[in-house]
């Protein structure tokens, strides 16, 4: 087996059953396996995929694990020589994943490697970014990569012809070797949802290996289609898991600077919120919506 997708779904069932015939309708020319890990859903989405998707092992969790223990229920169950960590808002163009594999069989000190996420629209969306540091987290925060790309690749200006070495790759579409995850281990269950796969690339690099952005693999994702459920909660817990990383790997006085940056940025946004009210509709109740979801998360500051 050269192939196994894993797909981690909580009440999707619409775009899960697209993320899966695109998966079937251009599936790699090698054999592959789907595991498909339903985390508790109450939308039918279990039954959606025994009926439309036999072929596919369905995993039904009791409750809602999380994206890292999700995976971390089918990795185990893999058999295929590489693992894609596929995310149910995405839909999979022709080629995506054989080039994914093609790319792996051909680059051996390539530890995983990641596709072009693309727009709805097939505009280009961040598939790819720097590892995260104290430095660059405080200019992504403060919004300054519109003056100067630091947090930030500024990937309108790459080359999408050839394959990049980069730091970090989105989990929306990841490939990894699975002989790599028996060695280093598989995700990092303390993630609920975010940075999982942030702390996964970093333990790679750490291992000795090397990570890859191949455009050529072109994956549409809508993103965000499970947390926007929760959206407060999964506002909080993108910043958790961004302190628990700097936790983890920088240790304790990192994360103690890392919630003084979360602090300065959103008085910040908070003092800037007023000007809000001068912006027309659409732009005055998105920033108006951000200004109470970092007021909440200055108040959750404390107990994080």
């Amino acid at each position: 087996m050269k192939l196994s997708i894993i797909v981690v779904s909580w009440n999707t069932r619409d775009i899960l059953a697209d993320c899966l015939e695109s998966v079937y309708q251009y599936p790699p020319t090698d054999l592959f396996e789907l595991i498909l890990v339903d985390n508790a859903s109450t939308d039918g989405s279990a039954e959606m995929v025994k009926s439309r998707f036999p072929q596919a092992r369905l995993i039904e969790s009791k409750e809602n694990l999380g994206f890292a223990q999700g995976n971390n229920l089918a990795v185990p169950l893999c058999v295929g020589e590489y693992v894609l960590l596929l995310n149910p808002d995405t839909v999979v163009k022709p080629n995506a994943l054989q080039d994914l594999i093609d790319f792996l069989d051909v680059t051996p000190d390539a530890g995983a490697a990641g596709s072009r996420l693309l727009n709805p629209d097939e505009s280009l969306q961040p598939s790819c970014h720097p590892r995260p540091q104290l430095g660059r987290e405080l200019w992504r925060l403060m919004h300054f990569d519109s003056i100067k790309p630091y947090g930030r690749y500024d990937m309108t200006s790459w080359d999408m012809s050839k394959n990049r070495e980069v730091d970090v790759l989105m989990g929306a579409s990841l490939m990894v070797r699975k002989s790599i995850l028996d060695q280093i281990g598989f995700l990092d269950g303390d993630y609920f949802m975010y940075s999982e796969e942030v702390d996964l690339c970093f333990r790679l690099q750490k291992a000795g290996w090397k990570l890859y952005y191949v455009p050529s693999s072109k994956v549409i994702h809508l993103g965000g289609q499970s947390s926007k459920q929760v959206a407060m909660d999964m506002f909080l817990q993108l910043y958790l898991g961004k302190l628990k990383y700097f936790r983890k790997h920088y240790g304790p006085f990192a994360g103690f600077i890392y919630k003084v940056i979360l602090l300065i940025a959103s008085i910040v946004r908070l003092v800037l919120a007023p000007i809000a009210w001068l912006q027309s509709q659409q732009k005055r109740d998105l920033n108006l919506q951000l200004a109470r979801r970092y007021g909440r998360l200055i108040l959750s500051l404390p107990g994080m």
